[in-house]
C-alpha cells in the first residue's frame, strides 16, 4: 500500500513540527507549509490524500484556504485543527468545506484515527470515479498506466496531461467533457493560462486522432469536448 500523503497547513512552527513527526512516525508523509499562500502553491502543485490546516494564519487564513482549494478539488478531505472554538467559527469551517473540525488542545491518537476513518471514505468514494488503466474507442487503445496510445498497430508515449485529457475524453466518449471540469481535473486551475495550455493540448491529441478515421474529437463552443466514436456504415 502507497504511502498516503498529508498537507499541513500550520504556522506556528515548533507545533506544526511536533504533529508532522507524529505523523510521520505513523507512516504519513508530510508537507508543512507555514502560511496559507504557500499552503494553497503546494496543493495546487502536488497531489495530497488528506488536508489539515490551521485557521489563523499569515498571508491567507485558513477559511479562505479551504474556500480556494474546494473550488478546485471538491473530494481531498480537509480537517481543521484550530484554537477557534466559538460555534460560529466551527460553523464557518464546515461551511468552507472541512469534513471535520477538531479544538486544541486534541487528543493526537483521536486525530489519527479520524484521518484513518476520511481516506477509507475516499476510497470507497473513488472507486466508481477512477479511470481505468485501459479503454478503448474505436481503433484505439490507451493505457494510463504506461502512458501508451495505440491506433491499429502504432503505439506512442504520451505526456502525462496528454494521457490524463485523452483518458477522461475516452471514459465519457460520446458525451460532453466540460472544460472546466477538464481544467480542474488535471491542471486544478482554470484560469485563463492554463485554459491556453489545455487547448494546446487538445490540438496535439486531435492530430493523434486523426489516424483513427472511426473517431472525432469535436469541440461544444462555450462548454467543452466531445470524443464520437461513429459508427460503421457496413457499406450502406
Amino acid at each position: 500500500m502507497s504511502t498516503k500523503k498529508i498537507l499541513l497547513v500550520e504556522d506556528d512552527t515548533n507545533f506544526g513540527l511536533v504533529l508532522k513527526d507524529y505523523l510521520e512516525i505513523n507512516n504519513f508523509e508530510v508537507t508543512l507549509a507555514r502560511d496559507g499562500i504557500m499552503g494553497l502553491n503546494l496543493f495546487k502543485s502536488n497531489n495530497y490524500d488528506i488536508i489539515i490546516l490551521d485557521v489563523m494564519m499569515p498571508k491567507k487564513d485558513g477559511f479562505s484556504l479551504a474556500a480556494d482549494i474546494r473550488a478546485i478539488d471538491k473530494v481531498t478531505p480537509i480537517i481543521f485543527l484550530t484554537a477557534k472554538a466559538l460555534k460560529d467559527d466551527v460553523i464557518k469551517g464546515y461551511q468552507s468545506g472541512a469534513d471535520d473540525y477538531i479544538i486544541k488542545p486534541f487528543d493526537s491518537e483521536i486525530l489519527l484515527h479520524k484521518i484513518y476513518a476520511l481516506l477509507n471514505r475516499k476510497e470507497i468514494d473513488n472507486k466508481d470515479s477512477e479511470i481505468p488503466e485501459v479503454l478503448t474507442a474505436g481503433n484505439c487503445t490507451i493505457n494510463t498506466r504506461l502512458r501508451e496510445l495505440k491506433i491499429f498497430d502504432k503505439a506512442r508515449t504520451l505526456s502525462p496531461k496528454e494521457i490524463a485529457l485523452l483518458a477522461l475524453l475516452f471514459k465519457h466518449k460520446n458525451d460532453l467533457v466540460k472544460r472546466t471540469d477538464a481544467l480542474l481535473k488535471i491542471w486544478k486551475d482554470d484560469s485563463y493560462f492554463t485554459a491556453r495550455s489545455m487547448d494546446v493540448y487538445m490540438a496535439k491529441i486531435r492530430k493523434y486522432i486523426k489516424e483513427d478515421p472511426s473517431l472525432e474529437i469535436i469541440n461544444i463552443h462555450g462548454e467543452g469536448f466531445r470524443l464520437i466514436e461513429k459508427q460503421p456504415n457496413n457499406g450502406q
